[in-house]
């Protein structure tokens, strides 16, 4: 189990990356529209003042029974450790244990 302040942190995180997506597309929008290398550089400026967290590639996946930040699969949303639990367990649907 990943420590609770990890994963409060990342639910810190998430919300405040949906509070300023707004702002950041209108931001890249304004980029994109404008032609003037100096024009640019004033909005790529405006485009910083929301705090770091708020930026998208600071997220990361976590598995949603443990919180392990590591070895994440997106089809499942379950670490590897997990995964290999439960298809041991044979909790998943038409997964079968490979063995020679």
């Amino acid at each position: 189990m990943a420590k609770m302040g990890w994963m409060q942190r990342e639910n810190k995180r998430q919300k405040l990356e949906q509070k300023y997506a707004w702002i950041r597309r209108s931001f890249k929008k304004e980029i994109s529209k404008v032609t003037s290398l100096g024009e640019k550089w004033k909005i790529h400026v405006k485009l910083q003042s929301p705090p770091r967290n708020s930026a998208p590639i600071r997220l990361h996946r976590r598995c949603f029974l443990t919180g392990r930040s590591r070895a994440n699969y997106r089809d499942f949303g379950l670490s590897g450790h997990m995964l290999l639990e439960m298809f041991h367990s044979g909790l998943l649907p038409g997964a079968t244990r490979s063995s020679w």
